[in-house]
């Protein structure tokens, strides 16, 4: 296990969240637990109408790589977030990326994942968080050699991501104790679904970023996207 993972998983224990990683892929790995005590709907009986088209931007992937964000929400089925290393908010930063890796492991099992999805991880923290620093807090995502393609992005000043956090309604705004445990970033977590054609089609709180679901959706927009290739 890499110093990062592990620390994503002693955070996980420590800060009593229900989203722990997954190292063996299975959605029966995946229980109804007291954060999310209910049975999520079974993927192709409800839709995901679009909600809007996710925004573009400039932006600097883990190896220093200029890239616009489009790259990333077209294509493939894009579960994306937005976080920050330094964070140790209990539903924060932390259980997101804990999420994020459940269903990376769970992809690694499931070719139509593997394939068709892709996890983006968005630093709004581009003075702490750079392409290098990035690159060492994902490197377990690069050792597992497996699983859907999950991206580390970040962008060159606080000033060029700004337009990309207001498209996505993304606040973030400084903690007035920059030594705050949580961290001294504050920010309400969002994460976003969005299809293949780049239209945000599920937007998650902590309070609904179950796992079980985003599974079901991005499930979901796959079966939707066959009913659709066979009129």
């Amino acid at each position: 296990m890499s110093r990062t993972r592990g620390r994503l998983f002693t955070i996980a224990l420590a800060l009593g969240v229900c989203g722990t990683i997954v190292t063996a892929a299975s959605e029966d790995l995946l229980p109804r637990n007291s954060d999310y005590d209910y049975e999520p709907p079974a993927p192709g009986s409800y839709t995901l109408p679009a909600i809007k088209t996710a925004a573009d931007g400039a932006l600097l992937d883990s190896s220093g790589k200029a890239i616009n964000l489009r790259d990333l929400t077209h294509g493939r089925i894009t579960v994306l977030g937005f976080i920050y290393t330094r964070c140790a908010a209990p539903k924060g930063c932390p259980y997101a990326t804990n999420v994020f890796d459940q269903l990376h492991s769970l992809s690694a099992k499931d070719k139509a994942l593997t394939l068709n999805m892709r996890l983006v991880s968005v630093s709004f923290d581009p003075d702490h968080d750079t392409p290098q620093h990035l690159a060492e807090y994902s490197e377990w995502v690069r050792e597992t050699k497996s699983g859907c393609d999950w991206r580390f992005v970040t962008a060159k000043s606080r000033t060029e991501l700004d337009s990309i956090l207001s498209g996505y309604g993304q606040a973030v705004d400084k903690r007035s104790n920059p030594n705050d445990a949580q961290g001294p970033l504050y920010h309400i977590l969002r994460v976003f679904l969005i299809d293949r054609d780049g239209r945000i089609r599920n937007i998650y709180s902590s309070a609904t970023l179950d796992p079980r679901l985003v599974l079901a959706d991005v499930k979901t927009l796959l079966l939707e996207e066959t009913k659709l290739s066979k009129q």
